[in-house]
């Protein structure tokens, strides 16, 4: 209501414009009206500029007093008495004009290229959902540019890469990880990381060389958190459960008051279908958790915060894309070996064999891999 009632001030004020001259008939020289229409142009501009009528209005109340001006000026310059003006009836013509076909038009522009039909949305509303979209995007921005001027600059690397991993940009999250070891020097958590976005780029398979950055961070700190945890699952991914479940038992024994990984470690080994021990209750004046102590659910993977059936989904989702990528590079000995172990994790036997079956056809010209996944086959115990 209150938009309409705007639009209709506007109209009038812009009908008004238009009209205003055709109500003076001057008798004075063409000099004093010259001065006249100068005025009017400068208040059609300040019109304008406080909003008062559209582009469209003010440029058709210019045109008209210009034309006015240029007549006048003119009618100065050659030191001719001005006319008296325009018949009675033209003027009421184009005042009659103006009211109808001003407001009409700018109506018809509105229904044509507006969108009436919407419902009102809080500015609130809208001025959050533009700083969601444009503040993470905005940020990486600034942030690659920055590293573009300044490429040892390990914190700014350092920044990108969890935001490189949540946006699902793993290759980056890769490059970035690695760029602050080869800046900064390697650490636990740093070399933790490092194999956290390698499982991540690969779909969630914690990889040979994911593998060796957690092996090479627990070597440098035997208790890091995150390393520990990937450990154990790719110890589940190898068909190993009863290797993973005592990883991950371990932490549970060890974990301090409220560490935040504790929710994730616990779903894992409900998975397995593990006794999870009832929570602890934390004391009351616990000391505050220092430093970097372990992965948090977001850290170690975004599944932690969905059901049972969402996690279950998505790792459905990347044993799919994994089988997927092995049809079109069927020469991923690695590839097999973690996409049949998947299935046996998953109690899927029937894909486990057909995969085994593809797999021996893919390697056949191969004898050496060909020789690698019949072993795993084997030791899955799908030979029959």
């Amino acid at each position: 209501m209150i938009l309409w009632l705007l639009f209709a001030l506007m109209t009038a004020a812009a009908v008004f414009a238009v009209l205003w001259p055709l109500a003076w008939r001057k008798a004075g020289g063409g000099g004093t009206d010259v001065a006249v229409y100068r005025d009017q142009l400068d208040e059609i501009a300040r019109d304008r500029a406080a909003g008062l009528i559209g582009e469209a209005e003010a440029e058709a109340a210019r045109v008209e007093v210009s034309r006015r001006l240029i007549a006048a000026a003119d009618a100065a310059e050659q030191d001719k008495p001005k006319s008296e003006g325009s018949p009675l009836w033209r003027r009421r013509l184009t005042a009659l004009a103006g009211l109808l076909l001003v407001p009409a038009g700018a109506t018809a522009l509105y229904l044509l290229v507006g969108s009436p039909q919407l419902p009102g949305e809080p500015l609130q509303a809208r001025l959050r959902a533009i700083h969601n979209d444009r503040s993470i995007e905005s940020m990486v921005a600034q942030v690659e540019a920055h590293l573009a001027r300044n490429p040892n600059d390990a914190r700014g690397y350092e920044v990108l890469a969890p935001v490189y991993l949540q946006l699902g940009r793993f290759a980056d999250a890769v490059r970035a990880r690695r760029k602050v070891i080869d800046l900064s020097g390697e650490t636990a958590d740093r070399q933790a990381d490092l194999g956290e976005a390698l499982t991540a780029e690969d779909n969630g398979i914690v990889t040979a060389e994911a593998k060796s950055a957690f092996t090479r961070a627990l070597k440098l700190e035997p208790e890091n958190a995150k390393a520990q945890f990937f450990t154990g699952m790719a110890a589940m991914q190898d068909g190993d459960r009863k290797k993973a479940a005592a990883i991950w038992h371990a932490m549970l024994d060890k974990a301090p008051p409220g560490a935040p990984w504790i929710g994730t470690v616990r779903q894992a080994l409900a998975q397995l279908g593990e006794k999870v021990p009832p929570v602890a209750a934390a004391p009351s004046a616990a000391p505050p958790i220092a430093g970097n102590v372990g992965p948090s659910a977001a850290d170690v993977a975004a599944a932690s915060k969905m059901s049972e059936q969402g996690r279950s989904a998505m790792i459905h989702t990347m044993v799919a894309r994994l089988a997927s990528r092995l049809k079109q590079n069927g020469n991923d000995i690695e590839g097999w070996q973690r996409l049949l172990r998947a299935y046996m994790v998953l109690n899927e036997r029937d894909k486990a064999h057909a995969a085994a079956t593809d797999a021996r056809k893919a390697l056949a010209s191969d004898p050496d891999k060909l020789r690698q996944i019949e072993d795993t086959i084997k030791s899955l115990g799908l030979e029959s």
